[in-house]
């Protein structure tokens, strides 16, 4: 029986297992859906299906700076444990490798890997690991000057939280710097202009509630937004926060008296957004007990 691509999809589709050897499965089994899953299961590539509802919200965070280009890719597994496994590392470093020649996530999953894709390779790993894992995010990021910082390093150029910057001008020390102080801080943007103007307008409604409360004249409570406001957006804009290194100045203004610009950023945090939903282990005990 001729093993199409279309048989070949819907076998990957319903075992999670990688292209390769879901085509193998179906050759050794002349086409047979049905006996190609249980070949699968039996070589233990048909795990992935069953980890693929499983939440991942560990992992690790890896950069890489090739020249002017830096790249972050964050890669989820269950545990924090497989994030120290050697073997995991391996992997989500060879995919932050071949992040650098790709421009987004579609395309990294895409992106050859020894042979095979990075979604494949990520695909194999949940059947030998076995935790679920997911490619989640990818940011790229170019300039004059990219310099990268790992904050929690669990090995060389991977951690919790992962961070890039990119200056016109400057060297690597300046750059490591703003890395470090952006980790620590968690900038919302690097300046006013980027912030989305929908989270400013939500923050002018909150202030306006709470001015009004005062009972204050409009041209009194005008004038306190404003100040709020200006306030607000200097805590979150990179270029306007106190810088770390040093508080006496803004992080702009030590990166201009080091004759650079801070161009852009990136900062990547393992799991930040996922909702972990929370198991009452004892009432699970209580539940299977009870039958």
């Amino acid at each position: 029986m001729a093993i199409t691509a279309a048989l070949v999809k819907e076998l990957r589709d319903s075992t999670g297992a990688g292209m390769m050897d879901a085509k193998k499965a179906l050759t050794e089994t002349d086409g047979d859906m049905e006996a190609a899953v249980d070949w699968l299961r039996t070589k233990g590539l048909a795990k992935a299906a069953k980890k693929s509802g499983r939440t991942a919200a560990e992992g690790l965070v890896a950069v890489v700076v090739d020249g002017g280009t830096g790249v972050a890719v964050e890669v989820n597994s269950e545990t924090d444990f497989v994030g120290k496994n050697a073997e995991f590392q391996e992997m989500v470093g060879g995919i932050a490798k071949a992040a650098v020649g790709v421009d987004d996530i579609d395309a990294l999953g895409a992106a050859d890997m020894g042979g095979k894709t990075v979604a494949d390779t990520l695909t194999d790993k949940i059947a030998t690991i076995g935790e679920n894992m997911t490619l989640r995010r990818m940011a790229k990021l170019s300039g004059d000057v990219v310099t990268s910082y790992v904050h929690n390093a669990a090995t060389a150029g991977m951690g919790k939280i992962g961070v890039l910057v990119a200056l016109k001008g400057g060297d690597e020390a300046l750059g490591k710097q703003i890395a470090m102080h952006i980790a620590a801080v968690n900038p919302a943007a690097l300046n006013e202009a980027d912030v989305d103007p929908a989270v400013v307008e939500k923050e002018r409604q909150v202030q306006i509630d709470i001015a009004r409360e005062s009972g204050k004249p409009d041209n009194v409570i005008e004038k306190m937004i404003e100040g709020r406001m200006k306030k607000y957006l200097s805590e979150i804009t990179l270029v306007n926060q106190q810088f770390v290194v040093n508080p006496d100045l803004t992080v702009g203004k030590a990166a201009a008296e080091a004759g650079a610009e801070i161009t852009g950023f990136v900062r990547l945090e393992v799991g930040e957004g996922i909702e972990v939903e929370k198991e009452d282990f004892a009432a699970e005990v209580a539940k299977a007990a009870q039958g």
